[in-house]
C-alpha cells in the first residue's frame, strides 16, 4: 500500500497550485460579483494543458485519469468552486463517450474538449426529474425519413455550462415517457447548433456564479444513428458513479480554502488580550474540521483510484458515494465554521468566507444529493457489496 502520489501527479499538483494562486485567487471575487464567464481562466487552463486531464492520450488528452482531475480540482477550488466546475465539465459530458462510445464518437468529440476548442454539457435533469432519473420525460422517436435516425423532444433543466456548450450528452426515453423501465433510456450526442435546439433561460443562482446554469429545449431535433451512445440507463448511472470523486474534490478544496483563510484570520485577530486562535474551544473546532478534511481526502483518493480501474459498477457504488457524500457535507460544515470564526466580518463581501458558504451548499445537491448518496451507501451495505466479514 502506497500513499504517495506518483512523480507525475506531484508535478501536476504543483502546476495547478501555481495557476490557482497566481491566476484564480485574484479573480475569484470578481467572477462571483459579475457572474461573467471567466474566459481568461479557461484560456489559462488550455495553456497549461489542464482541459484534457481525464481524456486518454490517443484522443488528445494527457491520460492523467480521474485521479489527476481530482487532484487538479482540489487545488483550484481552494479559491474558486466555479473554476473547479469548469474543469469538472471536461469529464461529465465526455464520460459516457469514454465509457461506451464508438471509436468514431471518441475521435470526433474528445480531442476538441482536450484542446479547448470545444465545450460540452451533460443533460439529464428535467423540471420534474432531478434525483428521479427514471422519471425523465425527454423522448426520442424514430425518424421516418432517416433509417436508424431519431427525433428528439423535451426540456433539460439546471444544466451547468449550458450556455457555453458546443454539444450536449442528452439522456432520453425511447418509449412511452410515462414508462419507468430502465431499458427505455438512451444517451445521444447533440450538437448545440442543430435546428430545434434552444437555450431559452439562464438561471439566477445563489452561488457558483460565472458558469451559467441553463435550460436546454429540444424541439423536433433530428439526430443521425451515429449520435446514439450505446449503454442505456446503466450508462447514465456508471457515468455518474465515476464522477463521485471529481465532485468530492470540489468539496475538499473548498473546505481547505475556507479553513486556511479562517485559521490565518484567528491567528492575527486580537480578543480579550490574546488572539482568537489561543482559545482552546477555537482550536478544537479547527482540529475537528482538519480531521474531517483529511478523512474526506482518503475516501476521495481511494474512489478516484477505483474509478480509474473501471470499478464504477454496482458493487463499487457504496465506496464511490461515500466520498461524494462526506466531502460535500464537510464543505458545508467547514465553510460554516470559517464564517463563524470571522464573526460579523465573515458575513461581509470583503472576506471570501461568505462566498465559500454559498458555494458549498450546491455540492450537497448536484450530481446526486446527499440523501441519494446515503441511500446508495445503505443499499451497498444491505446487499453486502460493502461488508466487513
Amino acid at each position: 500500500m502506497d500513499f504517495e502520489l506518483t512523480d507525475e501527479l506531484t508535478a501536476l499538483r504543483a502546476t495547478v497550485r501555481r495557476v490557482a494562486q497566481e491566476k484564480i485567487k485574484p479573480r475569484a471575487r470578481e467572477i462571483d460579483l459579475t457572474s461573467e464567464y471567466p474566459q481568461d481562466i479557461f484560456d489559462e487552463f488550455r495553456r497549461a494543458d489542464l482541459l484534457g486531464l481525464c481524456i486518454p492520450e490517443e484522443y488528445g488528452g494527457s491520460g492523467a485519469g480521474i485521479m489527476g482531475l481530482t487532484i487538479a480540482i482540489e487545488e483550484v477550488t481552494k479559491y474558486s468552486n466555479v473554476l473547479g466546475l469548469m474543469l469538472l465539465l471536461t469529464r461529465l459530458p465526455t464520460g459516457p463517450i469514454m465509457i461506451a462510445g464508438t471509436e468514431e464518437q471518441k475521435q470526433r468529440y474528445l480531442p476538441g474538449i482536450a484542446n479547448g476548442t470545444q465545450r460540452a454539457s451533460f443533460c439529464l435533469s428535467e423540471p420534474g426529474a432531478g434525483s428521479d432519473v427514471a422519471g425523465i420525460q425527454t423522448r426520442v422517436t424514430p425518424d421516418p425519413d432517416v433509417p436508424g435516425g431519431f427525433i428528439l423532444n423535451g426540456t433539460k433543466s439546471w444544466i451547468s455550462g449550458g450556455m457555453q456548450a458546443d454539444w450536449f450528452t442528452v439522456f432520453a426515453k425511447t418509449g412511452d415517457p410515462a414508462s419507468r423501465h430502465h431499458s427505455e433510456n438512451e444517451a445521444f450526442i447533440v450538437d448545440a447548433q442543430t435546428p430545434g435546439v434552444t437555450r431559452p433561460r439562464v438561471d439566477h443562482k445563489m452561488g457558483v456564479k460565472g458558469i451559467d446554469t441553463a435550460e436546454i429545449h429540444f424541439d423536433n431535433v433530428h439526430l443521425g444513428p451515429a449520435q446514439a451512445i450505446p449503454g442505456g440507463f446503466q450508462l447514465a448511472m456508471q457515468s455518474l458513479n465515476a464522477m463521485r470523486p471529481i465532485v468530492a474534490a470540489r468539496g475538499i478544496g473548498l473546505a481547505e480554502g475556507a479553513l486556511m483563510y479562517a485559521t490565518e484570520y484567528v491567528k492575527s485577530r486580537p480578543a480579550f488580550n490574546r488572539t482568537i486562535s489561543e482559545f482552546q474551544g477555537i482550536q478544537w473546532e479547527i482540529a475537528k474540521c482538519a480531521t474531517d478534511i483529511e478523512a474526506a481526502r482518503l475516501l476521495t483518493y481511494r474512489a478516484a483510484w477505483l474509478a480509474d480501474q473501471g470499478k464504477f459498477t454496482k458493487e463499487f457504488v457504496a465506496y464511490l458515494s461515500m466520498c461524494k457524500y462526506y466531502a460535500s457535507e464537510v464543505a458545508v460544515k467547514t465553510s460554516g465554521l470559517a464564517l463563524q470564526l470571522l464573526g460579523a466580518a465573515g458575513y461581509m463581501e470583503e472576506h471570501p468566507t461568505e462566498l465559500y458558504y454559498r458555494d458549498a451548499r450546491q455540492l450537497t445537491i448536484v450530481e446526486g444529493t446527499s440523501q441519494v448518496q446515503l441511500g446508495l451507501i445503505a443499499r451497498g451495505v444491505l446487499g453486502h457489496d460493502l461488508w466487513w466479514d
